[in-house]
């Protein structure tokens, strides 16, 4: 067992559960649940209110249904153009979320030292006077900018503003280093724009989709899951590559089964049969492309044929698919992804994923990459933040060029080495660091480098077990959070409100990190005294009714045009203002200026490469405790190739345990034996084999990818960690 699995887990009292808050009596979750459900003051009837959802990243338009003062039920919001009306399956089990009755239920301090797990309950008074008593001590001591956020979604809007307030520039997020920053960076070196979140697929539009290592499906991304089924029903080309036959392949005209690691070696064949074929788009690279002829220079050798030892992929095939892309340009679509971070040349791989896009003229044209719009609302009136004295911490030696955003794993060591200066505190939000972040013993060494860490959470996840002050998140049905205006095919403005009361004493964000300014001084930054004050001020500047937002949920803005032949200005704010086939913002850091490939390591004998990914009813491994989902799919198995099991004797649903290359094991987990896998590579769903007790629906089902990725390669242009390069055996049980 690893270091973490043998620590004893918020071992709280009873009686210390039952203590008084400052909201009232913070007993055990499950009676209080029972109590407000039977209570006689509940409202009758049926209330539907419209917010939107945070199960996930997307926030798809909502509308909630109350029946006699209990929550019921969620479905999609009709106006919404994210959720067209109808939620994903994790979306539709958001409710369990409220009902969740391992939720955290009162602000909590660590009275004795780290590792111990010994809590008690506080008033919210109590813990904010104790943080910001150790803010200041540690800002006196050490700067402002020794306080670092790590935080996830947009229920962190309000924490980075009271921090920055408080003088820090580090801020930062595992969702860019840990999955889309290599993407983003990739395509940013290639058109001067990242591909958006949502991504500016226009799915529903095309005739060709490629999809090489995307999960459609299984990443269950709404709005995209439903125009890739309205894409398959218009009888549009699929060509899926990926070492698993994911659902997605299941509706491939094209399936092809490549080697972990080799895609920038098929993405080079690709481009070479393009070109040397004179199928892409001449006119569009002609009129739009800088370097054209420097980049056909550099891919000359990459045949199919030579990609095919590589690869696995016959020339025939990549030919064929080649030529089927070009048949449907430039309503060809190679989906961008969004996780990316699998073997440290990512954002190269992800570049090369861009110029295939490019070369078939898809970047501003109807069926491949559109121009998001987005409402303009104005940004709320506050003073200045102070100006931090010294930069973000995250990569002191300046190694990684071209990072668009902070690198979490960078302020991670910033943590452990004191360089560029100390990092002394941590705030955690809506990201449990111990599986979002590789490596965890550097993560638990890092903590032990700081005087304070909070944590923001809903559920006693791993990552509470550490902090020094736990406070107890609203879930999202009960709270207001900042407005949903996403960059979109089409402009609106959503908003979030809250459905039911919290059970407990449990706060929303936007109150905790009010409150917490207050407490630090900073009251100037937070003039408005309600959340609704906040929002009206906003919307009613950009003149529209709040009254109705509130009423309708969203609200949308005129039709904007999205593609180049409808007016969108044909610009890319690169360098050269072109698409960059060859960059010389590469070459002049002494990078590629156009991508290569590099043969990936192969598994020592009798391993076999670890692959991770998602499922359509979690997310990440926040969603496990809650009850429906968890009812839905309570454990992940592990992907083992059938003819592999049938060597070491094994069936489904008998269990397991894997082994890394550094002698980390897993906790036991059940295989699936199955022809859907290549025999060199397994593979296991994300955010399970929780090790934390009180998580008690969820404690060690299943087994987790996170504690087993204890080795990374960096990319060397973003800092982003490539972690599909760990090595298990398996490990029979006795």
């Amino acid at each position: 067992m690893d270091a973490l699995s043998r620590r004893r887990f918020l071992k709280i009292s009873t009686a210390t559960l039952g203590l008084a808050t400052a909201g009232g009596a913070a007993g055990p979750l499950a009676r209080r649940l029972a109590a407000r459900a039977a209570g006689s003051a509940a409202p009758q009837g049926i209330r539907r209110i419209p917010t939107y959802c945070s199960i996930c990243f997307w926030k798809c338009g909502a509308v909630a249904t109350v029946k006699d003062g209990r929550l019921w039920k969620i479905e999609g919001n009709p106006d919404d153009p994210l959720s067209r009306g109808r939620l994903c399956p994790r979306g539709t089990g958001g409710v369990g979320a409220h009902f969740d009755t391992d939720r955290l239920t009162a602000p909590l301090i660590r009275r004795t030292t780290r590792g111990q797990d010994e809590w008690t309950a506080v008033t919210w008074d109590e813990a904010f006077a104790y943080i910001a008593e150790r803010m200041q001590t540690i800002k006196a001591k050490y700067g402002p900018e020794s306080v670092a956020l790590f935080s996830h979604g947009i229920g962190g809007t309000f924490l980075k503003h009271t921090l920055q307030a408080f003088g820090t520039p580090n801020l930062t997020a595992p969702s860019g280093a840990q999955c889309r920053g290599p993407r983003d960076t990739g395509f940013n070196l290639t058109f001067g724009e990242d591909a958006g979140s949502p991504e500016r697929t226009d799915i529903r539009n095309a005739t060709c989709l490629v999809l090489i290592g995307s999960h459609l499906g299984e990443n269950m991304h709404n709005t995209q899951v439903q125009e890739f089924a309205d894409a398959v029903a218009a009888g549009a080309s699929i060509i899926v590559v990926d070492p698993r036959f994911s659902i997605a392949a299941g509706k491939a005209k094209y399936y092809l089964p490549i080697k972990p690691g080799t895609d920038i070696a098929l993405l080079l064949a690709w481009m070479h049969v393009l070109v040397t074929e004179e199928l892409y788009d001449t006119a569009y690279v002609e009129k739009h492309g800088f370097g054209f002829d420097a980049f056909k220079a550099e891919i000359a050798p990459y045949t199919p044929e030579w990609a095919y030892p590589e690869t696995g992929i016959e020339p025939e095939v990549i030919r064929a698919t080649a030529r089927e892309m070009a048949r449907n340009k430039p309503s060809t679509l190679v989906h961008p992804g969004r996780h990316s971070a699998w073997y440290g040349d990512d954002a190269q791989r992800s570049r090369a994923v861009a110029l295939l896009n490019a070369l078939l003229g898809s970047w501003g044209r109807r069926g491949g990459l559109y121009a998001p719009v987005a409402l303009d609302i104005p940004a709320y009136p506050y003073p200045p933040y102070p100006k931090p004295a010294r930069g973000v911490a995250d990569d002191p030696d300046d190694k990684y060029p071209f990072k668009l955003e902070s690198i979490s794993t960078g302020i991670r060591e910033a943590t452990i080495s004191g360089r560029p200066y100390p990092i002394k505190s941590w705030f955690v939000y809506g990201t449990n660091l111990m599986e979002s972040l590789p490596n965890q013993a550097e993560t638990i060494e890092a903590i032990q480098h700081l005087d304070l860490m909070v944590v923001v959470d809903v559920v006693p996840s791993e990552i509470t077990g550490w902090a020094d002050v736990v406070l107890p998140e609203s879930v999202y049905l009960e709270r207001h959070d900042e407005l949903n205006l996403n960059w979109f095919r089409e402009p609106y403005v959503g908003i979030r409100q809250p459905v039911v009361e919290a059970p407990a004493d449990q706060k929303p964000n936007w109150w905790i990190a009010r409150e917490l300014a207050l407490k630090l001084g900073l009251g100037a930054y937070y003039p408005w005294k309600t959340i609704e004050e906040y929002l009206a001020y906003r919307v009613t500047k950009a003149g529209l009714s709040f009254d109705e937002l509130t009423q309708k949920g969203i609200l949308r803005g005129a039709p904007q045009p999205i593609y180049f032949d409808q007016g969108v200005p044909e610009e890319f704010p690169t360098p050269s203002g072109k698409i960059e086939f060859y960059s010389l913002q590469l070459r002049d850091k002494g990078h590629d200026p156009v991508p290569k490939y590099t043969r990936p390591e192969d598994p020592p004998p009798g391993a076999f490469r670890l692959l991770f990914g998602r499922a359509p009813v979690h997310t990440f491994s926040r969603t496990q405790t809650n009850p429906i989902l968890d009812d839905m799919m309570h454990e992940n198995e592990v992907w083992v190739n059938a003819g592999v099991a049938a060597r070491y004797g094994l069936a489904s649903g008998t269990y397991v345990r894997l082994k890394n290359q550094d002698g980390v094991v897993s906790n036991r987990v059940k295989v699936k034996a199955t022809e859907r896998i290549r025999p060199d590579c397994v593979y296991m769903v994300h955010g399970f084999g929780h090790t934390a007790r009180r998580l008690t629906r969820t404690y060690l089902a299943g087994a987790s990818d996170s504690r087993l990725i204890t080795r990374v390669k960096v990319d060397p242009l973003m800092g982003g960690t490539g972690m599909n390069v760990n090595f298990v055996t398996l490990e029979l049980e006795a």
